[in-house]
């Protein structure tokens, strides 16, 4: 028989027949690493322990401390054994597909009956049964009429249709779970019993279209979660707790902050308190973007074809964009605007983002060496289309503004541009509470445009630039765009969730295609590489993330109602009024409550609408000039004088960037 090299981490190589599997591999180099081993990765693909290997290749066996490997096994498995369980519970339930996704897995069901809360719990009850009976999990490759007749005789059609998906060429493989059986690629474990059985949760059902098609039956997706142990459940379990009373929706409600309605799918609805946050936000970036160097501008916002065509956007992200078609014979008064004259039509897009709209301003007069770099930015409001499923809160939406910007500079100005963006972004990121982040480096993909030379340079000033101002980063090789490289920055929030804001990324392709140029120190045209960059992103999505970190307690000069004064008696309401009138005078946003309601009915009431500050008047305070201060969150109350009441809260208001100026 043909023998095959298999080269293990440490270096070494043995010779072995080929079509060894894993699992006798395993075997060969002891008892104990065959009892835990779960698979292998082979070549860099994740592979069975009882698939064969046939050439000579790398090979390291995973157990369960390999924390990748073992958790997409686990997932995938549980998928597996749920719908086992299910099927054994109801039999006439159809299967579909359960991948592994994000913390778990999902599965699809064709059931007539909707399933319960208590159906979750007899699937779990079921699942840990078959867990716990550790029944082998073997595998086979079939040839496909085969698969299909099997398919058909069970009465299982949506198998049927996936396998006639399938190209032709490439091998079914099927997989037995116990008895019950399913298609899939694999791998998977040895037996049930490797999965943790207290380790999982079943979390919920949602509908979903048989294939994403809205046409198509409306199946039953059933989703889990599962974890190595039991205390990494726990921890999931008590974040998801956390995410629930942080949701930005709720809080949103609480607070009077917004709203979204059936008649603007995807656009906000901003209120008085959220528009504060808003604008008090946008001041705060205006004011940093302009010590940072940055010229502010403003393009329009429905933009003819003819530039989308021209910068390559029409191609390839019109699916994305509104189509605004608009009849230009019109006398704009009596005419029937739904009336085309298709001669006379100019076919526009609403902007999906801000880049092509930048290099036109760039292109007014003639730009020499000396005028670069040049940083434009805009709070430039974008409409991309998302499908309504996708559509979450002001997480993500159709309708957003950035705080876009683009710089125009020469190859050698990219490292001292970028360095300097990073600690831009570093300086603001701290006085919105992120003291540290991550810093992610996609380098050139597969597919890309421009010599290795140009990568090679480019990628070193972006990693030189990390470098300098002392981060770390992590590699994503392959991920960058098809023409330059790029920075993604990382916040983790205050419940451990990861979201991507900020973006650096070097464009030498869109002033190629839009025709921009420098005269340089030799007198010839050439042209400026652009850098696309944002640190907050949209600002509807970092407002909901700022509201979810802080659960809605914002930061004093950021908190839209900074100070509710509550009097306690009816002859305190003039004294409160001079309190506010003081207050605002020195900028502080403060309102008065002198309600006839009971003192703990208002601290409760403004307390749900996260007021940072309370101040409670009654008698005496009118007497001594004073106001008995709690803040949100706190159960002890102090009486501070007006007047160092004033002169703090007022120091609190002041936004971190104006502090010591």
């Amino acid at each position: 028989m043909a023998q095959i090299s298999l080269t293990f981490p440490d270096g070494n190589a043995r010779e072995y027949d080929a079509g060894v599997t894993p699992a006798e591999v395993a075997e060969s180099i002891s008892r104990s690493l065959s009892k835990k081993a779960i698979s292998a990765t082979v070549d860099g693909r994740h592979w069975d322990l009882q698939w064969p290997i046939e050439a000579d290749a790398g090979i390291a066996i995973n157990t369960m401390a390999d924390r990748a490997p073992a958790l997409e096994l686990v997932r995938h498995d549980l998928a597996h054994i749920m719908a086992r369980a299910v099927q054994e519970i109801w039999p006439d339930v159809k299967v579909t597909i359960g991948p592994v996704i994000e913390n778990g897995w999902y599965y699809d069901f064709d059931r007539a009956e909707p399933f319960t809360p208590e159906d979750l719990g007899a699937i779990e009850k079921k699942m840990k049964e078959i867990i716990n009976k550790r029944d082998p999990v073997r595998t086979e490759v079939w040839e496909r009429d085969v698969a299909i007749k099997y398919y058909e005789d069970r009465g299982e059609p949506y198998k049927v249709e996936l396998i006639e998906a399938i190209p032709g060429d490439e091998p079914l493989r099927m997989y037995w779970h116990g008895d019950w059986q399913d298609l899939c690629r694999g791998p998977h474990l040895q037996h049930t019993g490797q999965v943790p059985a207290d380790a999982f949760k079943l979390m919920s059902v949602a509908g979903a279209y048989w294939r994403g098609d809205s046409s198509r039956a409306m199946l039953q997706r059933i989703y889990g979660v599962a974890f190595p142990n039991k205390e990494e459940l726990k921890a999931h379990l008590h974040m998801l707790e956390e995410a629930a009373k942080r949701d930005h929706r709720k809080l949103g409600r609480e607070m009077d902050l917004f709203h979204m309605q059936e008649e603007a799918p995807g656009q906000v609805f901003w209120h008085p308190n959220g528009w504060t946050i808003y604008t008090t936000l946008q001041d705060y970036m205006r004011r940093k973007q302009r010590a940072g160097g940055y010229k502010e501008i403003n393009t329009p916002q429905v933009v003819d074809r003819k530039l989308w065509e021209k910068s390559g956007h029409w191609d390839k992200y019109q699916h994305h964009m509104f189509i605004v078609e608009v009849d230009e014979s019109r006398d704009g008064e009596e005419d029937d605007a739904s009336v085309k004259n298709k001669a006379e039509t100019r076919i526009n897009a609403l902007k999906p983002m801000n880049c092509p709209c930048h290099v036109q301003v760039y292109n007014q007069g003639l730009k020499s060496y000396r005028d670069l770099p040049l940083r434009l930015a805009e709070f430039g409001s974008c409409n991309r289309f998302e499908p309504s499923g996708a559509l979450h809160g002001i997480m993500r939406v159709r309708g957003f503004t950035q705080d876009d910007a683009h710089i125009f500079c020469t190859e050698e100005q990219i490292q001292q541009e970028c360095a300097r963006f990073i600690e831009f972004t570093a300086d603001i990121y701290r006085e919105l509470g992120f003291e540290s982040f991550e810093i992610a480096f996609a380098t050139r993909p597969e597919k890309r445009v421009g010599t290795e030379e140009s990568w090679d340079y480019v990628e070193g000033a972006l990693e030189n630039a990390i470098k300098a101002v002392g981060r770390d980063y992590r590699l994503e090789p392959g991920d960058g765009a098809f023409y330059g490289p790029k920075l993604d920055f990382y916040l983790t929030d205050a419940i451990g969730r990861v979201w991507q804001c900020g973006t650096f990324q070097v464009d030498p392709n869109l002033p190629e295609r839009l025709d921009a140029t420098y005269i340089a120190a030799d007198g010839a045209k050439h042209r400026p590489f652009m850098l696309h960059r944002a640190t907050l992103g949209s600002f509807e999505r970092f407002i909901g993330i700022l509201i979810e970190n802080w659960e809605g307690k914002l930061p004093f000069w950021l908190a839209p109602r900074q100070v509710v004064v509550a009097s306690i008696i009816s002859e305190a309401d003039d004294y409160v009024h001079e309190v506010v009138a003081a207050l605002t005078a020195a900028g502080v946003r403060a309102e008065a409550d002198v309600r006839n309601e009971k003192i703990n009915y208002k601290v409760r009431e403004h307390s749900v609408g996260k007021v940072p500050v309370i101040l409670a008047v009654g008698a005496r305070e009118v007497e001594e000039r004073t106001a008995t201060l709690r803040r949100l969150g706190e159960k002890q109350t102090s009486v501070v004088a007006l007047d160092d009441l004033v002169r703090d809260l007022a120091a609190e208001a002041t936004p971190p960037d104006l502090r010591g100026a």
